[in-house]
């Protein structure tokens, strides 16, 4: 359905990281599933016990080079192992803290899957509940670009925050506090600072290449979007010979995103200049104060060592956490993205408790409706229109007076600003939407097919019918001997927004998959316009045909193909002008009377030429 005019774009709103972070916590801690609970439970106490482990390690390091040295150390229960022994418990104990490590991710990933799995559901079925306004102001491509990155930044967040983070400020408090009980306050000051200033130093850059990241992602989701809508307008782009301007236009896009990138790649390596130095500089001074502690004889070697091991055993993580943070920011941002997309309000909702339509005849009764796009800009401007019950009604009139928006108001695609819109006396906005599109069939003026079989895109009028139901319903939209021509019969793939089909062979399928639905009210918008004079002529047999018994509304354009119907509304500037049969019209001399006229005699003329 296409109209003069379209909403204005909105853009969806970007939900905060402290935001973010709250709404992902319910998908780890669900309420009612209790296995997710445990699982959890589980994986925080492996993870625990593992850095305990990890923590106790470097003992084990120490007490084997104090016995190799041949001094005292005061862990005389370790020593009785003997050097190779306590070598030996150093391995395992090193082994265990992987072990424990792998354990909990093992134990976690079905909770880390699961939140996944129901976040993108969530998503999707949400974006599919949005209304068609914020459809038609969003880039499709983008719009899915936004989806795939929030989604791993979900499975990053949940990963890394949980088993990264978390661990990292367990490991670095159990390292502090354990150098400020057995070597002094001073070690402890040392590391405490050092990791200070790295985080600081971390979390600011790392704010600032945030914005450079977001700059680049926008540069993708436009290379992206180019990409997609060239591609989904191949015919066109082929037609036009436009294939070297295409090309312009993404390398234009691409060349920006190039310019983000390098920019990013500079933060980094500034990022990560900085990060070495403050972390070299920590090592080096606790390094320096226990080789002073030795030769005073107040430390071993073996101290000396233990000492170097924790610095090396944080220093890696703390190395990591640049990454680590970076990514999570970034997932955050994108994550926002996608909860902000979660955030934006349905535009048309159920009312609570709003019941099904129920269909008793499928008169359709359009009660001085009014409409607008924009306040400032009215297209329906009191609109009565009764159809009966098995009538056939045709509206007809020039490009922007309100045809389509009147097939948008009864699918509910908006709801009216003034008057109502009523089935069998029911309000649509008092019933639900599942139940009303149940009841309506549409074809559209251009089919759009499933990238899937010819089989699977009848059926998707009923998924449940039996093959003997599709066939029929191929057979009445007069489509069955081509399909059983094919190669692949009903298995035959029609391609991307069904390519492979000539527009009347895709219109047929549709015409099927619409007499498989066998809804009661059936909306015809242009079903025809788009195709061959000869194929139109066919398939308005097939559209005749399918409209016995139901309550039709036909959007036209070509005036010929609506001339039997029972009564002809034409519209202008948003208001019904005349209304009657075609004879009668003609007989008027009216408006009607002269677009006949006119396209009467433009196809005369095309048929002499």
């Amino acid at each position: 359905m296409t109209d003069a005019s379209t909403p204005a774009p909105a853009e969806t709103p970007e939900m905060g990281g402290l935001a973010t972070m709250r709404r992902v916590l319910p998908y780890l801690w669900p309420d009612g599933e209790g296995w997710v609970k445990r699982r959890v439970v589980l994986a925080l106490l492996a993870l625990v016990i593992g850095k305990i482990v990890s923590v106790a390690t470097p003992f084990f390091y120490k007490a084997a080079v104090d016995a190799l040295a041949g001094e005292a150390p005061s862990e005389q229960a370790i020593l009785a192992l003997g050097a190779v022994g306590v070598t030996v418990a150093y391995g395992l104990a090193r082994l265990s803290s992987v072990a424990f490590g792998e354990l909990r991710d093992a134990i976690f990933v079905a909770v880390g899957q699961r939140a996944l799995r129901k976040l993108a559901l969530e998503t999707f079925t949400h974006i599919h509940r949005l209304s068609m306004r914020y459809h038609i102001t969003r880039k499709t491509g983008g719009l899915s670009r936004i989806i795939e990155r929030g989604v791993k930044g979900v499975d990053f967040l949940l990963r890394f925050m949980l088993f990264s983070i978390g661990p990292l400020i367990l490991e670095l408090t159990m390292v502090s506090v354990i150098f400020a009980l057995l070597f002094g306050i001073e070690y402890m000051l040392v590391v405490v600072i050092t990791i200070a200033l790295y985080v600081t130093f971390t979390f600011k850059i790392t704010e600032w290449r945030v914005k450079i990241r977001r700059e680049m992602n926008d540069q993708d989701n436009d290379a992206n979007q180019k990409a997609i809508d060239s591609l989904l307008n191949f015919e066109t782009v082929k037609y036009f010979g436009a294939e070297t301007r295409e090309a312009g236009r993404y390398d234009v896009a691409m060349a920006r995103y190039e310019t983000a990138a390098v920019k990013t790649g500079l933060s980094l390596t500034l990022l990560n200049v900085g990060q070495a130095f403050l972390i070299t500089t920590g090592l080096v001074i606790v390094m320096v104060m226990a080789a002073l502690g030795v030769q005073r004889g107040t430390l071993t070697v073996g101290d000396f060592v233990m000492v170097n091991a924790y610095m090396i055993q944080i220093t890696l993580p703390l190395g990591f956490l640049g990454t680590v943070y970076r990514e999570i920011r970034q997932a955050l941002v994108d994550m926002g993205q996608m909860f902000g997309l979660l955030a934006q309000p349905a535009e048309i909702v159920d009312k609570a408790g709003a019941p099904a339509l129920k269909v008793a005849g499928g008169e359709v009764l359009f009660d001085d409706v009014r409409f607008d796009y924009d306040a400032e800009r009215p297209i329906l401007k009191g609109i009565t229109l009764r159809v009966g019950a098995g009538e056939t009604v045709a509206l007809v009139g020039p490009s922007g007076s309100g045809k389509s928006t009147i097939g948008r108001l009864l699918f509910r695609f908006y709801d009216v600003t003034g008057g109502a819109v009523r089935i069998d006396g029911q309000d649509l906005r008092d019933i639900t939407q599942d139940s009303l599109h149940a009841q309506i069939g549409v074809v559209p003026q251009d089919t759009v097919l499933f990238n899937d079989t010819i089989h699977y895109n009848i059926a998707y009028g009923r998924p449940a019918a039996t093959e003997a139901e599709v066939v029929a319903a191929a057979r009445a939209a007069k489509i069955h001997d081509f399909i059983m021509g094919l190669p692949d019969g009903y298995q035959t793939t029609v391609g991307e927004r069904g390519l492979k089909l000539s527009g009347g062979e895709k219109q047929r399928v549709g015409i099927a998959r619409t007499l498989l639905k066998n809804p009661p009210i059936l909306l015809l918008d242009e079903a025809t316009s788009a195709l061959d004079t000869q194929t139109e002529r066919d398939i308005q047999d097939s559209l005749k045909e399918m409209g016995q018994g139901r309550t039709v509304i036909t959007i036209a354009h070509r005036l010929s193909t609506i001339a039997d119907a029972d009564r002809i509304v034409v519209l202008e500037d948003g208001r019904i002008v005349e209304e009657g049969t075609h004879e009668v019209l003609l007989g008027r001399g009216g408006r009607y009377a002269a677009m006949w006229a006119r396209q009467s005699s433009e196809d005369e003329a095309a048929e002499a030429a």
